[in-house]
């Protein structure tokens, strides 16, 4: 994965392109995604952020915005959860897919070599140039499948 100093550096470079300041609030944003493993809410990561820094001014609105910038720069990636929102991760990682449970709403990542060589199989059968694909499989882990028994 990309060191975190060049990470911050190809952000402040997208604020810049985009006339917008770098905060320490945004930076913080940021470092979160980087330094927590797994998928946030951004009140999650509000929470993560106050636990480390007690004393920052930081609002949700700031959160949201940032997310979105990143999102859409490919620094991180959401996933949707429906009525519930949606949760990050950094955008840095090696491609994967998701199971999501319905339940607890538990995110568990998966890679599987015959999914992916079949998507490119269906791509080619079209005629279609795959760019991206995300792939989300819901249904409940075995934790909650065990409570409804």
């Amino acid at each position: 994965m990309l060191n975190y100093q060049l990470l911050l550096e190809e952000f402040k470079r997208i604020l810049k392109e985009k006339r917008l300041k770098f905060t320490k609030q945004r930076e913080l944003i940021l470092q979160t995604l980087y330094e927590n493993e797994g998928h946030f809410s951004p009140e999650e990561i509000l929470s993560l952020i106050r636990e480390k820094m007690p004393n920052i001014k930081i609002g949700i609105a700031t959160i949201y915005r940032t997310l979105a910038l990143l999102e859409e720069q490919g620094l991180a990636y959401s996933i949707s959860l429906g009525k519930e929102g949606k949760k990050y991760e950094l955008g840095l990682k090696t491609h994967h897919d998701h199971l999501v449970c319905i339940g607890c709403g538990k995110i568990i990542e998966f890679f599987d070599e015959v999914i992916e060589a079949r998507q490119e199989e269906v791509a080619k059968r079209f005629n279609f140039l795959m760019q991206e694909h995300i792939m989300q499989l819901r249904g409940l882990c075995s934790e909650c499948q065990k409570k409804k028994k």
